[in-house]
């Protein structure tokens, strides 16, 4: 966006001076007469203080999912896809959505269909918004569209904030817990270890250990730090660059017990609502596996989605495919299989999604009553084998005194 200086005059006279962001001078031009101003002057401004500056292109999923509803309201009360855009653009709170749809407008004033200018920002619009949007343009049927689509990235944001607040917790105990090892290793221990040595008392194999560990920490330090920044540094590489160790990442953490299966029906809700919504959508289904492999957001279910594609190219159904996998349940397939044979697919399907949505919420919260003591507990044992490291000497020494 481009920002222009402007000097004009209200239709009540008055003289008006000011700044508006316009991808072009026509479009500033545009924006100042519906505004109720007859510009009289008009250029681009070179302050500094209007140079165009990134601000990153992600928007935050609840910003999204209120410009959806906002969006099939407008739509809904008979309000134009252009003024709907005009008026979201101007009250939205996120910059990055704010560029956005103020581009889009302009780019729609001009023609273009709502699906291809939003399709411009990938960063901004999701893929299942673009794909969902060119199938309410073909049906009409924009404002449904709309509500569906905030209904499926609302559930999709609460489900995923649940499972994050839930290792959230046990994360930052653990994060607590290594602090206070350190702490104490390379601040209290040593300051005993010199009691210790200067009344020459003998020390216990569990003392004898933890000075040993408490030295090293104290001298090297930096190399545990070095290693740990190496190893983090190393695996966000490898997840972004290689595919087959992003691939090996997410099926340990599918199989990992307990933690798994709240991953697995996590990653099964969103993948199924995601396919309803297409499929309510009147799109093609080798397209909605496409586009649901691409959003899944876990490669061990792109390429379950990958071999579904290809099955239903073959002749097939879309449950054989499903049933051969670990990670689809019995219920799943047989729920597929019934809406395939009665024509209810996309129904079945969201309501299949609607009880793993469920199930992951009471298995976060059976799993977030276990984590808390298990982690109390951790943290209180290497405490505690510190502490009595450090205690056994010092009740020696009274017993020789």
């Amino acid at each position: 966006m481009t920002v222009f200086k402007y000097t004009g005059r209200s239709k009540t006279g008055e003289i008006k001076k000011g700044t508006i962001n316009a991808t072009n001078k026509n479009s500033a031009l545009t924006r100042l007469r519906e505004q109720g101003i007859n510009p009289r002057q008009l250029e681009e401004s070179t302050s500094i203080l209007h140079k165009d500056i990134p601000l990153g292109g992600k928007v935050k999923t609840e910003d999204f999912v209120l410009y959806c509803r906002q969006f099939a309201t407008l739509v809904r009360a008979g309000v134009s896809i252009v003024e709907s855009t005009n008026i979201l653009a101007r009250q939205s709170t996120s910059k990055a959505l704010k560029k956005a749809l103020e581009i889009v407008e302009d780019d729609i004033r001009t023609g273009i269909p709502l699906s291809q200018a939003v399709a411009k920002h990938p960063k901004v619009f999701p893929e299942l918004f673009i794909n969902l949007m060119k199938s309410g343009e073909a049906t009409g049927n924009i404002d449904d569209t709309l509500e569906r689509l905030a209904d499926t990235f609302e559930k999709q944001f609460r489900l995923k904030k649940k499972v994050q607040s839930t290792m959230a917790y046990p994360a930052i105990l653990l994060t607590l817990t290594i602090g206070v090892v350190i702490f104490l290793m390379v601040v209290i221990v040593p300051q005993f270890v010199k009691s210790f040595e200067e009344m020459g008392a003998e020390l216990p194999t569990i003392t004898v250990v933890t000075v040993a560990v408490s030295d090293w920490l104290t001298q090297f330090w930096w190399v545990v730090v070095a290693l740990l920044i190496g190893v983090v540094v190393l695996f966000n590489f490898l997840y972004k660059t290689n595919e087959r160790f992003k691939y090996m990442v997410n099926y340990i953490l599918l199989r990992i017990p307990g933690f798994g299966p709240i991953l697995q029906k996590t990653a099964l809700a969103r993948l199924l609502r995601t396919l309803s919504s297409l499929f309510s959508s009147a799109v093609p289904i080798l397209q909605a596996l496409t586009i649901s492999e691409r959003v899944s957001g876990n490669p061990v279910i792109s390429e379950v989605m990958i071999e579904a594609r290809k099955s239903l190219e073959k002749g097939s159904t879309l449950s054989e495919p499903l049933e051969q996998s670990w990670l689809f349940p019995p219920m799943v397939t047989s729920m597929v299989k019934i809406g395939e044979s009665t024509g209810s697919l996309d129904y079945m399907l969201e309501k299949v999604s609607d009880f793993y949505e469920d199930e992951v919420d009471r298995a976060v919260d059976t799993l977030k009553s276990l984590i808390e003591p298990m982690m109390i507990l951790f943290l209180a044992l290497t405490v505690g084998v510190i502490v009595t490291a450090i205690l056994l000497p010092m009740f020696s020494l009274y017993e020789q005194m």
